[in-house]
């Protein structure tokens, strides 16, 4: 009885986040509140507080969330793939084919919540900001394993590919999601070469 009881609850949590985090990429993180998503459930306040806490507690949740579908998305397959400009390939399509997906899967709250809560202290934006240092230091990790494998010319410089790579990343996702331009997929890939191009040594 107490273990159906249990699973009932974290069905009921998953689908309070799974609802928080679909208004979050239609609406932004701002527009979260208990109320809300408890009417979007047919739930009440108390049933929805009780499994996440206060409003920052829901958007924790929300961002927790989002980031293990990120990374399922777009680090995991990257992964799989031999260290160098193989993995780094892998990581950008991987991205790429998620930004072009329809609804709030291919939405990026990095993105969205940095231009939400730029000029804005306090918990959601520092918790935004791990967020997208930890995407940087991915880039910047699999860059260095470019460069040590060869693939990048050795005075290739980090920190400005990894500035590249992410201006590149965020103006994709404008493309995709706000010009909705069918031919993102072909021309974000063929940005991506010609940067990567700049960085390759003579002859490789």
């Amino acid at each position: 009885m107490e273990a159906a009881k249990t699973e009932r609850s974290e069905l009921t949590q998953s689908a309070i986040v799974d609802a928080a985090l679909e208004m979050a990429a239609l609406d932004g993180l701002d527009s979260l509140s208990i109320g809300e998503v408890a009417k979007k459930l047919n739930l009440s306040k108390s049933g929805v507080f009780s499994r996440v806490g206060s409003r920052e507690g829901l958007q924790r949740a929300v961002m927790a969330e989002f980031e293990r579908r990120f990374q399922q998305d777009v680090l995991l397959p990257a992964l799989r793939e031999p260290r160098g400009l193989p993995r780094l390939d892998t990581m950008m399509k991987a991205w790429l084919e998620r930004v072009c997906r329809a609804g709030p899967r291919g939405s990026c709250l990095y993105v969205a919540g940095a231009f939400e809560f730029d000029d804005r202290d306090g918990p959601m934006r520092e918790l935004l900001l791990e967020g997208v240092q930890r995407w940087r230091s991915v880039l910047r990790r699999s860059i260095l394993q470019a460069k040590d494998c060869g693939h990048l010319k050795a005075d290739t410089e980090v920190e400005q590919l990894v500035f590249e790579l992410d201006a590149l990343f965020t103006g994709l996702l404008r493309e995709a999601r706000f010009l909705r331009n069918p031919e993102v997929m072909a021309r974000g890939l063929a940005a991506y070469e010609r940067l990567i191009s700049h960085y390759r040594p003579t002859g490789a």
